[in-house]
């Protein structure tokens, strides 16, 4: 477990927890699981993806974490998971027009202002945590060393 990978681990962890463990705390709540503006079903979906995510984000951590043969792939596949999950992201971000999506809802986690200069700019918190967890990653595969 401790082949000079140490830090590329750490990071590929972080990225993990960002899809498979945050969004318990982001979604299972008024925001999105019991938000009483969505039907019953996008509550369903929220639920099971949250839950999805949990158990891929517990296959990851094993193949981040377990000692055994072929530890550089399963970095590399790990971490080719969280890509796939944080490229559907914004791909589903780039096409919200397509199907009527919104980055917030009125009664959830709004954007927050940031002055900069004379500029009012707005972060959604999922753009904002998804492109630095997105970083992240990015930085933990360029550190895996076979």
């Amino acid at each position: 477990m401790f082949d000079g990978n140490i830090l590329a681990r750490i990071l590929l962890t972080l990225t993990v927890l960002g899809y498979g463990f945050v969004p318990i705390l982001a979604d299972f709540n008024k925001t999105h699981a019991t938000n009483p503006l969505w039907t019953p079903h996008a509550r369903f979906h929220v639920v099971w993806q949250v839950l999805s995510y949990v158990g891929i984000g517990l296959l990851s951590l094993i193949l981040i974490w377990s000692p055994g043969p072929l530890a550089v792939a399963r970095l590399y596949f790990a971490a080719a998971i969280g890509a796939a999950i944080y490229l559907s992201f914004f791909a589903t971000l780039g096409s919200m027009k397509l199907f009527g999506g919104k980055e917030y809802d009125s009664n959830g986690i709004q954007p927050w202002p940031v002055q900069i200069g004379s500029m009012t700019l707005k972060f959604d918190a999922n753009i904002t945590v998804f492109s630095a967890v997105s970083i992240i990653l990015i930085v933990g595969v360029l550190l895996i060393r076979s």
